[in-house]
């Protein structure tokens, strides 16, 4: 099922307002996860209220931070299909869901939050951990 454009835009925004380069097919994203060294972040974006009121949220506060990922990078779940597999592929061994947060390092998610560990949490609390795997992972500005 794909969503309205419309009705996602402003969703979309939210990330690529902070910088996101949107992935919107299986090759732009081999291009970045099957290719980049440098810590990246990826979200696969929703429409659910978890993203909206937590994930998204949480990801814009974290990017605040001194540390911050090289790269960023999204999906939208329910519209660019082939392109969310494609990234759910390179997370083996993490259900699939969204939204989904993700830090990849050397190719290799280094941290991930499923939408089980978004669902339920305060934007500051998802944040407070994604700071921690940035301080960890990746290098101050």
């Amino acid at each position: 099922m794909r969503y309205n454009p419309l009705l996602v835009q402003p969703m979309r925004e939210e990330l690529t307002r902070l910088g996101f380069e949107e992935l919107l097919t299986p090759e732009a994203v081999d291009s970045v996860l099957g290719t980049e060294h440098r810590p990246t972040l990826v979200v696969i974006n929703s429409v659910c209220g978890c993203a909206a009121g937590m994930a998204r949220p949480a990801v814009a506060k974290a990017l605040q931070h001194t540390a911050i990922p090289d790269r960023l990078v999204t999906v939208f779940a329910g519209m660019e299909l082939e392109a969310v597999d494609r990234v759910r592929s390179y997370l083996e061994g993490h259900a699939p869901s969204s939204p989904n947060i993700a830090l990849f390092v050397d190719g290799k998610p280094a941290h991930v939050l499923e939408r089980r560990h978004i669902e339920g949490r305060m934007a500051d609390e998802i944040a407070a951990e994604l700071v921690e795997a940035f301080d960890q992972h990746c290098a101050a500005a």
